[in-house]
């Protein structure tokens, strides 16, 4: 949830930090040129006075020469191209000397150049003229013109023109825009590292909840969460979720109870009933049919009975002690101990893989669990068949695999197999309550194993016990 989460989070980011430097960067470009137009409506303010006096007088020599003089320092200093002329387009002063009117086609350099002509024209109506078009960074020929009037007798006598080369100030902007990208960077930085705490806080119940619901989906009931963390509705989640988990946890311990404790008493009666079929018995002729059945139902029920009570204990022992256990050494101790009644029937009991493999386990439920699982491969396998029990670790696991030579099971068999009660109806012959393999999952599952079935070829069942080979995480 956290990687679909997250880039929404930072699209949503970028787009706020794209939305506010766009139109920031815009702004600092405007007031860049802006400054640099207030500063020519200065400069060619200053030459318009200065021109009213070559104008106004009889004799303009001295003026004109003190115009041009001002005019060249301008130019010099500044590389701006500036000048004053009179309505018709004639030079009054003008820096360099061969400038002329833009769009008046004579002299060199820009003439011809739309903004000039335009602000000449505008300075013409006797107003300043406009602000010129935004220049910006990679307009390598972009150039500022600035045209102011000079008025004599409320009439407009000449004016004065100034072309400004823009490279500089392009450069102001340009580093303008770099330190609004590197702010923007910056920024986003920082929204990247508020989207990862924000995500964590949010979700960090979620994945507790996820954790949790494991836990009790694979048997651990006890597991709880904490609802003081995260935002409100996520607490309110939490503690719904532990409300629930509670009551299941007491349904459970309920079944469990009932089934332990009718099996318990069950028993008491059942040894009675037991007890008088034998005593009747003696009264029978030896070889009756129907005293044999009921002695094999009685028997039978004394052995589901016993059955239901090992799965109610299994189910009920809680955590397992789990501890580095040798599992090669208890399957080859279990071997060991099914050998004579394996060879009893007939059947061949054999040990492989390694010698010797650690993981961590309860080594009284991985015995137990082993028991059931050779019995139960000792009991199907016919006679002059083979049962092997093979121990390998492979990654972060132990695998023991009990590989029988029975009939082995269907697809759709596999499925079910280990489900309570059930036993697959070509099995009803062989003696067993169903119960085995349920109580070997329910002994495994508190230490964190795994109980798993497959086909055996090229015939058979082979069960794996899987033990973890990391310590488990502590609580």
């Amino acid at each position: 949830m956290r990687t679909r989460l997250l880039p929404l989070l930072i699209i949503l980011l970028a787009g706020i930090l794209l939305a506010l430097g766009f139109p920031l960067a815009l702004s600092q470009a405007q007031a860049e040129q802006q400054r640099v137009v207030v500063d020519r409506i200065d400069d060619t303010a200053r030459f318009a006075s200065l021109a009213q006096f070559v104008t106004s007088t009889s004799q303009p020599d001295e003026r004109r020469a003190t115009l041009q003089h001002e005019l060249n320092r301008y130019h010099g200093l500044y590389g701006i191209r500036a000048g004053v002329f009179y309505r018709d387009g004639r030079t009054m002063a003008a820096s360099p000397a061969d400038w002329r009117v833009p769009g008046d086609g004579q002299g060199t350099g820009q003439q011809g150049r739309p903004e000039g002509a335009r602000a000449f024209a505008e300075a013409l109506a006797g107003r300043r003229s406009h602000d010129p078009p935004q220049v910006w960074p990679w307009q390598s020929d972009g150039r500022i013109a600035v045209a102011s009037p000079v008025i004599r007798d409320g009439d407009v006598a000449a004016v004065v023109l100034t072309d400004s080369p823009t490279g500089p100030m392009r450069s102001r902007i340009l580093r303008g825009w770099l330190a609004i990208a590197a702010g923007e960077a910056a920024a986003m930085l920082l929204a990247l590292g508020a989207a990862l705490r924000l995500t964590g806080w949010v979700l960090k119940p979620v994945r507790t909840l996820d954790r949790a619901a494991h836990e009790i989906a694979t048997g651990k009931l006890t597991s709880r969460v904490v609802d003081s963390v995260g935002p409100p509705e996520l607490r309110r989640l939490a503690h719904s979720f532990n409300e629930m988990a509670g009551n299941v946890e007491s349904a459970l311990e309920q079944q469990r109870a009932f089934v332990a404790d009718a099996s318990h008493q069950l028993r008491n009666p059942l040894s009675a009933l037991l007890l008088r079929i034998e005593l009747l018995a003696l009264e029978l002729p030896d070889g009756n049919e129907e005293m044999a059945s009921v002695r094999a139902e009685g028997k039978r029920l004394a052995r589901v009975l016993d059955d239901l009570l090992d799965l109610a204990l299994a189910e009920h022992s809680g955590t397992a002690q789990v501890q580095l256990t040798d599992v090669a050494e208890i399957a080859a101790e279990r071997v060991a101990a099914w050998r004579p009644s394996a060879e009893q029937k007939g059947v061949e009991l054999t040990s492989a893989g390694q010698s010797a493999a650690t993981g961590w386990a309860d080594p009284v439920a991985l015995s137990s669990a082993l028991d059931a699982v050779v019995d139960n491969a000792v009991k199907f396998t016919p006679e002059g068949g083979t049962v092997t029990v093979t121990v390998r670790a492979e990654g972060d696991a132990v695998t023991v695999e009990t590989a029988d030579g029975g009939p082995g099971l269907t697809d759709e068999e596999l499925e079910r197999v280990g489900d309570r009660f059930w036993r697959s109806g070509r099995h009803q012959n062989v003696s067993g309550s169903g119960l085995g393999l349920s109580i070997t999952r329910a002994l495994l599952s508190g230490g964190g194993a795994k109980l798993s079935f497959a086909h055996n070829e090229p015939q058979g069942l082979r069960v794996l016990i899987t033990v973890p080979r990391n310590a488990p995480d502590a609580e």
